[in-house]
């Protein structure tokens, strides 16, 4: 793998089927998810929602979290609600992910 910019964010997609025939897809993602790539999360994620199913972010491997990069998952997360018949998940919180979005009382919201 190669050396990539401090401000980078990279992902693998990985789609199955469940028991009951729902899609599965997750995203484990690399790097840091900021203002300057919030949008790629954003781009990438949401055709997803509209398609349905359960989506798992896997944030093992985020090293940094910034208001922006916050601000697109709590987006993507609603219109995952509203959506209805999808589930949008967070795996594998680092502990640093795990204590901003329980200092802006978020940690709830993902904990379905």
């Amino acid at each position: 793998m190669s050396t990539a910019p401090a401000s980078s964010f990279t992902y693998e997609i990985e789609e199955t089927k469940d028991s009951n025939d729902f899609n599965v897809t997750v995203i484990t993602c690399h790097g840091r998810l900021v203002s300057d790539n919030k949008e790629e999360i954003r781009n990438l994620v949401a055709p997803m929602i509209q398609r349905g199913g359960r989506i798992a972010l896997d944030f093992g491997d985020i090293s940094y979290l910034d208001s922006s990069g916050l601000g697109a998952i709590v987006g993507l997360k609603v219109s995952a609600i509203n959506r209805g018949l999808c589930v949008l998940e967070l795996r594998n919180l680092t502990p640093r992910v795990k204590e901003l979005l329980s200092l802006s009382n978020l940690l709830q919201l993902f904990s379905s």
